[in-house]
């Protein structure tokens, strides 16, 4: 497998595949330089999303459930947005210039599509494919997370859930988490499939006519290993709940 690509539990039977497309920070050589950025910005939401990898795991012990996760930070080339896009390989991420992703060549637009955009959807095409094959039904779920502040506004949401025409996963999972009557969920909310966010679940959920959702956990709700598993904890029953009733009307 691609090295800027990492393929977790792929014989998982459960009802799910979990995609992560920002799971990594790291930048390797001659990126770690090259982009001209601070130490700071390195570790900070722009590089990666702080806490999804971990939750992302999480989920695939608990559900059984293949993990398919980037391994370099999304600065080199964001593996959630279409090649034509502006913002494939971001030259201001929220309000940081990122110079050294200015005025490439198209050969290194090339190789940085090579390294990580093809290979990552290449990767859940073949885990849904040989799915398929085996007979199991899928269910295609993205997790990210949020920063608790964006260009100076601040967001209440502790979690949101992102969807677009395929509602199957998004409205069982909604009602289950507003239920428990402790947390603030965003539906479609701090993003919207509107923003640009939303090609990975489009292109292998919505695409193949397979439930999906992007879940966004808001990063300050997962700074530590413990805050991880607790929503893992609490994401998992909801979601294997989600499948449940999808499974009781039409095949996952």
């Amino acid at each position: 497998m691609n090295r800027a690509v990492a393929v977790e539990n792929a014989e998982g039977a459960g009802p799910f595949v979990l995609v992560c497309d920002h799971a990594s920070n790291f930048l390797p050589p001659p990126y770690d330089t090259s982009l001209q950025i601070s130490d700071a910005d390195k570790i900070a939401h722009i590089a990666w999303d702080p806490g999804a990898l971990g939750v992302a795991r999480g989920l695939s012990q608990a559900l059984d459930a293949p993990l398919v996760a980037t391994t370099v930070s999304r600065l080199i080339i964001d593996c959630n947005r279409e090649e034509s896009r502006a913002d494939l390989i971001p030259c201001l991420s929220e309000t940081t210039q990122i110079a050294g992703n200015r005025d490439l060549s198209a050969d290194e637009k090339a190789f940085r599509l090579n390294l990580a955009h093809r290979p990552f959807h290449k990767a859940i095409d073949k885990v849904l494919n040989e799915r398929k094959d085996r007979g199991l039904p899928s269910a295609v779920v993205s997790i990210h997370s949020f920063t608790p502040v964006y260009k100076g506004k601040s967001r209440p949401w502790e979690i949101g859930l992102i969807s677009e025409n395929d509602r199957r996963l998004a409205d069982p999972v909604l009602s289950d988490l507003a239920a428990r009557g402790d947390l603030t969920v965003g539906d479609n909310e701090p993003y919207s499939p509107a923003d640009g966010v939303y090609y990975t679940i489009r292109r292998h959920g919505e695409d193949r006519q397979l439930p999906c959702l992007m879940i966004e956990i808001r990063n300050d709700e997962v700074r530590t290993p413990d805050e991880e598993a607790r929503w893992t904890e609490l994401l998992a029953p909801v979601l294997k709940r989600a499948a449940e009733t999808i499974a009781g009307g039409a095949r996952v």
